[in-house]
């Protein structure tokens, strides 16, 4: 079974009636529309409405009815289950599915494991190798497949050199 997807975090109550701040953690806050249950520590909660600006949300949950509740989630994340999760266009991916493949170069040469992805205009992949951390923009042409289900991940050689540091 995979991991629950992380969608956001709770930054703060908004109001006194229960609405909570979040920062999302989507390509954008508006991606938080489609969900219609949400967890926060494993309890399920409704969305009853959602706000976005963006990368900004606010959220109106079942069972937070106002401030002193709300406040009781900030610093916390948001999850769903994986199957209430939208699907994903070809060639886009789920962080959470790249942590811990394997990279390797187009030869077959390991480079290391990806143990995060920093989402910008060009993502940055952080990989560690024998205790040693790198990190390469993958920037056109540096990635020429990812294979989810095989855990791994293959670059151009060259473009990596070119872009990792």
């Amino acid at each position: 079974m995979k991991a629950p997807l992380t969608i956001a975090t709770v930054l703060k109550p908004q109001g006194i009636r229960g609405e909570i701040k979040v920062k999302a953690l989507t390509d954008s806050a508006e991606d938080l529309k489609a969900f219609k249950t949400v967890l926060i520590d494993g309890e399920e909660y409704p969305v009853f409405s959602v706000r976005a600006q963006g990368d900004i949300a606010y959220l109106t949950l079942k069972g937070i009815a106002d401030r002193n509740a709300a406040e009781l989630l900030r610093g916390k994340d948001i999850t769903v289950d994986r199957e209430n999760a939208p699907a994903l266009p070809e060639g886009r991916y789920y962080i959470v599915d790249l942590i811990g493949c394997r990279v390797e170069n187009e030869n077959g040469n390991y480079l290391g494991e990806v143990t995060g992805v920093t989402p910008a205009k060009t993502d940055i992949y952080t990989l560690i190798k024998d205790g040693k951390e790198i990190t390469f923009a993958a920037a056109d042409g540096v990635i020429k497949d990812i294979d989810v289900d095989g855990a791994k991940i293959v670059v151009n050689g060259k473009r990596f050199k070119e872009v990792s540091l």
